[in-house]
């Protein structure tokens, strides 16, 4: 009894399988979930300050906060702005489990990258650090996006990943419903390195899904830069604009 097909056909492949767009449910005419057009109108982040990435009125500036008080990381690298339908896709992946929308927004940043390594805008990091969340939010999510994203773009750009060297040992209030000074004041002294950790002289990615004040990740990078960090950069799915805009 043969219980193999007699011809040898071509069941499944998955390159040429159809996909269908995760934002608009049509057929995607590429490769991955999502068709050209709901790629095109994302809300692409174009003229930015070039060191917070706060959506800026022309190109080649500094924002007034970045100028007045500098920030420890070198740059924020997003290529959206926090707004429709970018905001509805990282709230399903962050809060609802949704995880092929966060693998596809990992992919297209990821995309995003590279581009600007290709083009020597951007150098490449030795290492994507994830933002580590707190172990009580990690038990109560059961997941953190952000070694999530840092796992997969990991993957995508052949950089090296760490989901352990930056430790959340403090709780902390929820960043997301508090001003600019109360985010700082909430987050001193909340993260720390694990022991033995050695960073001095490496160029290193900070990983997240959204940046909003920039405290965390400032005081990531403070803490990464007095160990010895040559470099820190910012890698995050989208820049929230500056409120009232």
């Amino acid at each position: 009894m043969h219980c193999q097909l007699e011809k040898k056909h071509e069941v499944y492949i998955w390159l040429k399988s159809n996909q269908i767009c995760l934002i608009c449910d049509e057929s995607s005419e590429t490769a991955h979930s999502i068709c050209n057009t709901c790629e095109t109108e994302l809300p692409w982040l174009m003229d930015q300050c070039e060191v917070c990435a706060l959506p800026l009125p022309m190109s080649g500036l500094v924002c007034g906060q970045c100028l007045k008080r500098p920030p420890a990381f070198k740059q924020v690298v997003a290529p959206w702005i926090y707004s429709f339908p970018i905001d509805s896709l990282i709230s399903r992946f962050k809060h609802q489990a949704r995880w092929p929308l966060g693998h596809l927004l990992a992919h297209l940043l990821g995309q995003f990258l590279q581009h600007r390594y290709d083009d020597a805008e951007l150098t490449r990091p030795d290492c994507l650090l994830p933002v580590p969340l707190a172990r009580k939010r990690l038990r109560e999510r059961g997941y953190n996006q952000s070694a999530m994203l840092a796992r997969w773009l990991s993957k995508d750009l052949n950089i090296p990943y760490d989901e352990h060297l930056l430790l959340r040992p403090h709780e902390t209030v929820a960043q997301q419903h508090l001003d600019a000074k109360t985010r700082q004041r909430n987050l001193l002294q909340a993260f720390a390195l694990a022991d033995g950790t050695q960073v001095n002289g490496r160029h290193l990615a900070l990983i997240d899904d959204v940046l909003t004040t920039g405290a965390t990740a400032n005081s990531l990078a403070s803490l990464l830069t007095d160990a010895g960090a040559r470099q820190v950069d910012v890698y995050c799915l989208a820049r929230t604009p500056k409120p009232g805009t």
